[in-house]
Protein backbone atom coordinates (compact mmCIF):
# COMPACT_ATOMS: atom_id res chain seq x y z
CA UNK A 1 0.00 0.00 0.00
CA UNK A 2 2.95 2.22 0.22
CA UNK A 3 4.01 2.44 -3.02
CA UNK A 4 -0.33 3.80 -3.67
CA UNK A 5 0.93 7.48 -3.44
CA UNK A 6 -2.92 10.19 -3.47
CA UNK A 7 -2.36 13.46 -4.84
CA UNK A 8 -4.31 16.26 -3.02
CA UNK A 9 -5.33 17.44 -7.03
CA UNK A 10 -6.67 13.75 -7.83
CA UNK A 11 -8.67 14.16 -3.89
CA UNK A 12 -9.88 17.43 -4.88
CA UNK A 13 -11.17 16.58 -8.06
CA UNK A 14 -13.11 13.14 -7.05
CA UNK A 15 -14.73 15.18 -4.10
CA UNK A 16 -15.66 18.12 -6.33
CA UNK A 17 -17.42 15.51 -8.82
CA UNK A 18 -18.71 13.99 -6.19
CA UNK A 19 -20.44 16.81 -4.80
CA UNK A 20 -21.68 18.16 -8.20
CA UNK A 21 -23.84 14.73 -8.19
CA UNK A 22 -24.67 14.60 -4.54
CA UNK A 23 -26.08 18.36 -3.94
CA UNK A 24 -28.11 18.24 -6.97
CA UNK A 25 -30.86 19.07 -4.48
CA UNK A 26 -29.13 22.31 -4.12
CA UNK A 27 -29.76 23.28 -7.64
CA UNK A 28 -34.06 21.90 -7.47
CA UNK A 29 -33.28 24.44 -4.68
CA UNK A 30 -32.36 27.20 -7.13
CA UNK A 31 -34.75 26.77 -9.25
CA UNK A 32 -37.51 26.40 -7.19
CA UNK A 33 -36.26 30.17 -5.12
CA UNK A 34 -36.34 31.77 -8.92
CA UNK A 35 -39.46 30.63 -9.98
CA UNK A 36 -40.66 32.27 -6.66
CA UNK A 37 -38.24 35.46 -7.02
CA UNK A 38 -40.05 35.62 -10.40
CA UNK A 39 -43.53 35.97 -9.15
CA UNK A 40 -43.03 38.60 -7.08
CA UNK A 41 -41.32 40.39 -10.00
CA UNK A 42 -44.72 40.31 -11.68
CA UNK A 43 -45.80 43.67 -9.80
CA UNK A 44 -42.83 45.63 -10.60
CA UNK A 45 -39.95 46.79 -8.35
CA UNK A 46 -40.91 50.05 -9.05
CA UNK A 47 -43.85 51.90 -10.39
CA UNK A 48 -44.83 56.17 -11.19
CA UNK A 49 -47.90 56.94 -12.15
CA UNK A 50 -49.90 60.51 -13.55
CA UNK A 51 -53.45 61.51 -14.28
CA UNK A 52 -55.08 63.86 -15.56
CA UNK A 53 -58.95 64.92 -16.31
CA UNK A 54 -59.46 62.04 -18.22
CA UNK A 55 -56.47 60.13 -18.64
CA UNK A 56 -54.66 58.25 -15.63
CA UNK A 57 -51.29 56.80 -16.68
CA UNK A 58 -48.90 53.89 -14.63
CA UNK A 59 -45.92 53.04 -15.24
CA UNK A 60 -44.17 49.45 -13.25
CA UNK A 61 -40.45 49.00 -13.71
CA UNK A 62 -39.39 45.12 -13.53
CA UNK A 63 -36.19 44.06 -13.27
CA UNK A 64 -33.95 40.79 -12.28
CA UNK A 65 -33.29 42.32 -8.99
CA UNK A 66 -35.54 40.14 -6.51
CA UNK A 67 -34.43 37.23 -8.18
CA UNK A 68 -30.96 38.07 -7.66
CA UNK A 69 -31.49 39.01 -4.28
CA UNK A 70 -33.06 35.61 -3.63
CA UNK A 71 -30.24 33.96 -5.50
CA UNK A 72 -27.44 35.28 -2.78
CA UNK A 73 -29.63 34.25 -0.01
CA UNK A 74 -29.66 30.45 -1.64
CA UNK A 75 -25.90 30.86 -1.89
CA UNK A 76 -25.14 32.01 1.49
CA UNK A 77 -28.35 28.97 2.93
CA UNK A 78 -25.80 26.66 0.61
CA UNK A 79 -22.63 27.43 2.24
CA UNK A 80 -23.59 27.11 5.97
CA UNK A 81 -25.66 23.83 4.75
CA UNK A 82 -22.39 22.08 3.36
CA UNK A 83 -20.12 22.91 6.27
CA UNK A 84 -22.97 21.24 8.75
CA UNK A 85 -21.65 17.65 10.15
CA UNK A 86 -24.07 15.68 7.89
CA UNK A 87 -22.56 17.30 4.72
CA UNK A 88 -18.62 17.01 6.46
CA UNK A 89 -19.36 13.13 7.01
CA UNK A 90 -19.53 12.68 2.97
CA UNK A 91 -16.20 13.55 2.58
CA UNK A 92 -15.17 10.57 4.67
CA UNK A 93 -16.17 8.53 1.58
CA UNK A 94 -12.52 9.34 0.23
CA UNK A 95 -8.86 9.73 1.77
CA UNK A 96 -8.92 13.12 2.55
CA UNK A 97 -8.34 15.75 4.88
CA UNK A 98 -9.62 19.49 5.64
CA UNK A 99 -7.70 20.92 3.03
CA UNK A 100 -8.94 18.77 0.33
CA UNK A 101 -12.39 18.95 1.85
CA UNK A 102 -12.70 22.82 1.60
CA UNK A 103 -11.10 22.99 -1.36
CA UNK A 104 -13.56 20.77 -3.21
CA UNK A 105 -16.36 23.03 -1.18
CA UNK A 106 -15.01 26.22 -2.52
CA UNK A 107 -15.10 24.40 -6.17
CA UNK A 108 -18.77 23.71 -5.63
CA UNK A 109 -19.93 26.64 -4.02
CA UNK A 110 -17.81 28.56 -7.12
CA UNK A 111 -19.67 26.47 -10.49
CA UNK A 112 -22.88 26.88 -7.49
CA UNK A 113 -22.50 30.56 -7.80
CA UNK A 114 -21.86 30.69 -11.75
CA UNK A 115 -24.77 28.57 -12.20
CA UNK A 116 -27.01 30.68 -10.23
CA UNK A 117 -25.70 33.97 -11.37
CA UNK A 118 -26.32 32.66 -15.41
CA UNK A 119 -29.93 31.44 -14.64
CA UNK A 120 -30.51 35.14 -12.93
CA UNK A 121 -30.17 37.11 -15.34
CA UNK A 122 -31.53 34.77 -17.76
CA UNK A 123 -34.60 35.34 -15.71
CA UNK A 124 -35.12 38.48 -17.04
CA UNK A 125 -36.24 36.70 -20.34
CA UNK A 126 -38.33 34.30 -18.82
CA UNK A 127 -40.46 37.51 -17.21
CA UNK A 128 -40.63 39.27 -20.28
CA UNK A 129 -42.62 36.17 -21.78
CA UNK A 130 -44.70 35.87 -19.03
CA UNK A 131 -45.29 39.35 -18.98
CA UNK A 132 -46.50 39.44 -22.73
CA UNK A 133 -48.47 36.24 -22.46
CA UNK A 134 -50.41 36.36 -19.21
CA UNK A 135 -50.73 39.95 -17.97
CA UNK A 136 -51.97 41.93 -20.53
CA UNK A 137 -50.48 44.75 -20.23
CA UNK A 138 -48.51 46.67 -22.76
CA UNK A 139 -44.48 46.21 -22.27
CA UNK A 140 -41.92 47.72 -23.53
CA UNK A 141 -38.24 46.68 -23.46
CA UNK A 142 -35.17 48.95 -22.95
CA UNK A 143 -32.43 47.48 -24.36
CA UNK A 144 -28.77 48.70 -25.26
CA UNK A 145 -27.87 48.76 -28.81
CA UNK A 146 -24.37 49.33 -28.35
CA UNK A 147 -23.51 46.38 -26.39
CA UNK A 148 -26.63 44.46 -25.58
CA UNK A 149 -24.72 40.99 -25.02
CA UNK A 150 -21.68 42.87 -23.25
CA UNK A 151 -24.34 44.00 -21.28
CA UNK A 152 -25.53 40.59 -20.43
CA UNK A 153 -22.33 38.98 -20.02
CA UNK A 154 -21.09 41.69 -17.25
CA UNK A 155 -24.67 41.62 -15.64
CA UNK A 156 -23.87 37.36 -15.51
CA UNK A 157 -20.27 38.10 -14.24
CA UNK A 158 -20.96 40.48 -11.26
CA UNK A 159 -23.68 38.81 -10.71
CA UNK A 160 -21.95 35.44 -10.26
CA UNK A 161 -19.15 37.32 -8.11
CA UNK A 162 -22.17 38.53 -6.04
CA UNK A 163 -23.39 34.90 -5.17
CA UNK A 164 -19.94 33.80 -4.52
CA UNK A 165 -19.70 36.65 -1.89
CA UNK A 166 -22.60 35.36 -0.06
CA UNK A 167 -21.19 31.78 -0.43
CA UNK A 168 -17.73 32.98 1.29
CA UNK A 169 -19.66 34.75 3.77
CA UNK A 170 -21.91 31.77 4.64
CA UNK A 171 -19.13 29.43 4.75
CA UNK A 172 -17.22 31.60 7.02
CA UNK A 173 -20.49 31.86 9.55
CA UNK A 174 -21.13 27.95 8.67
CA UNK A 175 -17.54 27.38 9.75
CA UNK A 176 -17.88 29.17 13.10
CA UNK A 177 -21.06 27.82 13.76
CA UNK A 178 -19.45 24.30 13.97
CA UNK A 179 -16.83 25.42 16.57
CA UNK A 180 -19.13 26.77 18.83
CA UNK A 181 -22.81 26.84 18.80
CA UNK A 182 -23.02 30.09 20.70
CA UNK A 183 -22.32 31.72 17.10
CA UNK A 184 -25.80 30.92 15.91
CA UNK A 185 -27.07 33.69 18.10
CA UNK A 186 -23.68 35.76 18.64
CA UNK A 187 -23.46 36.84 14.90
CA UNK A 188 -27.17 37.48 14.08
CA UNK A 189 -26.44 39.72 17.41
CA UNK A 190 -23.46 41.55 16.65
CA UNK A 191 -24.99 42.22 13.14
CA UNK A 192 -28.13 43.86 14.08
CA UNK A 193 -26.77 45.38 17.06
CA UNK A 194 -24.55 47.22 15.14
CA UNK A 195 -27.40 48.24 12.92
CA UNK A 196 -29.20 49.31 15.97
CA UNK A 197 -26.31 51.01 17.40
CA UNK A 198 -25.53 52.94 14.54
CA UNK A 199 -28.88 53.86 13.75
CA UNK A 200 -29.65 55.00 17.27
CA UNK A 201 -26.40 57.28 17.25
CA UNK A 202 -26.78 58.42 13.95
CA UNK A 203 -23.66 57.10 12.94
CA UNK A 204 -24.06 54.38 10.71
CA UNK A 205 -20.97 55.13 8.44
CA UNK A 206 -19.41 52.69 8.51
CA UNK A 207 -22.19 50.02 7.57
CA UNK A 208 -22.92 52.79 4.91
CA UNK A 209 -18.91 52.25 3.83
CA UNK A 210 -19.06 48.52 3.56
CA UNK A 211 -21.87 48.61 1.73
CA UNK A 212 -20.50 51.43 -0.93
CA UNK A 213 -17.39 49.31 -0.89
CA UNK A 214 -19.09 46.58 -1.98
CA UNK A 215 -22.32 46.98 -4.22
CA UNK A 216 -21.00 50.49 -5.32
CA UNK A 217 -18.42 50.03 -7.61
CA UNK A 218 -18.67 51.56 -10.86
CA UNK A 219 -15.31 50.03 -12.40
CA UNK A 220 -15.98 46.04 -13.12
CA UNK A 221 -12.10 45.43 -12.84
CA UNK A 222 -11.58 46.88 -9.46
CA UNK A 223 -14.89 45.31 -8.52
CA UNK A 224 -13.63 42.00 -9.52
CA UNK A 225 -10.29 42.87 -7.60
CA UNK A 226 -12.47 43.42 -4.47
CA UNK A 227 -14.61 40.25 -4.48
CA UNK A 228 -11.41 38.14 -4.99
CA UNK A 229 -9.95 39.62 -1.94
CA UNK A 230 -12.76 39.56 0.16
CA UNK A 231 -13.48 35.86 -1.01
CA UNK A 232 -10.33 34.65 -0.30
CA UNK A 233 -10.13 36.68 3.35
CA UNK A 234 -13.58 35.08 4.20
CA UNK A 235 -12.18 31.00 2.73
CA UNK A 236 -9.06 31.81 4.39
CA UNK A 237 -10.62 32.58 8.11
CA UNK A 238 -12.60 29.28 7.05
CA UNK A 239 -9.79 26.88 6.05
CA UNK A 240 -7.83 27.90 9.50
CA UNK A 241 -11.09 27.77 11.86
CA UNK A 242 -12.12 24.06 10.52
CA UNK A 243 -8.34 22.93 11.16
CA UNK A 244 -8.70 24.16 14.56
CA UNK A 245 -12.08 22.30 14.55
CA UNK A 246 -10.24 18.97 13.44
CA UNK A 247 -8.29 19.09 16.54
CA UNK A 248 -11.17 19.68 18.96
CA UNK A 249 -13.16 16.97 17.53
Amino acid sequence: MFLTKVSLSSVVKKQYSYKLKAYVQVFMTLVFLQLLAILFSLNGVGMMGSSSENIEVEVHYYSADIVVFFTMLWGFITAILITTKAYRNDDFAFVTNRLSSNLSNLLFLLTASIIGGLTAMLSTYLMKVILYLFVGQQTYVSTNVVGGPVVLLIGILATSFYVFLFCALGYFIGTLVQIHKVFVVLVPALFFGALFLGEASGNTEVVTNFFSFIFTESSISLFIIKIIVTCGLLFTGAFVLSNRMEVRQ
